[in-house]
C-alpha cells in the first residue's frame, strides 16, 4: 500500500450534534469542547494511519472562524499531512451543518502532531 493510500484510508470523519450542556453563556459550543473533539479525531486518525502507539504532543494554529451554535450539527474531519520520522501531523477541521437547512461552513481548523512511542513510552519510528 502506498503512503498516499494509508493517508486516505486513515482519513476519520466523525458527525455529532451540538446540544446545549456543551455550550457556553452565548449558547454556542465551548472552545475546549471543541479542541477535545479535535484531538479525539486527530488521535484516530493517527492510530489508524500507523497502528502503533501514538501520543499527542502539540496543538497548533487552531482558528476559530465560526462560532458553533447549539442546535446544529457538526462533521470533524482529520487527515495526515505530514509524516516524519517519530512523528505525524494531522489536520482537523470541523464543520458546521443546520439541522433543518442545507449547507456547511467551516468553523474551525487546527493542527495536531503526535508521536509514535513503544511500551516503554520512548519515541520510535513512524512505520511508513
Amino acid at each position: 500500500m502506498t503512503i498516499e493510500e494509508r493517508i486516505n484510508g486513515s482519513e476519520t470523519r466523525i458527525f455529532k450534534a451540538v446540544f446545549p450542556n456543551t455550550t457556553n453563556h452565548y449558547d454556542t459550543l465551548f472552545g475546549g469542547t471543541a479542541m477535545h473533539m479535535m484531538d479525539e479525531v486527530a488521535f484516530i486518525t493517527a492510530t489508524r494511519f500507523s497502528r502503533q502507539i501514538m501520543v499527542t504532543v502539540s496543538s497548533d494554529k487552531i482558528d476559530f472562524k465560526r462560532p458553533i451554535p447549539a442546535g446544529t450539527i457538526v462533521e470533524l474531519i482529520g487527515r495526515v499531512v505530514h509524516i516524519g520520522n517519530t512523528s505525524l501531523k494531522v489536520a482537523v477541521e470541523i464543520y458546521i451543518e443546520q439541522m433543518y437547512a442545507e449547507g456547511r461552513e467551516l468553523a474551525i481548523q487546527g493542527n495536531f502532531t503526535f508521536v509514535a512511542i513503544d511500551e516503554f513510552k520512548q519515541p520510535v519510528s513512524v512505520i511508513k
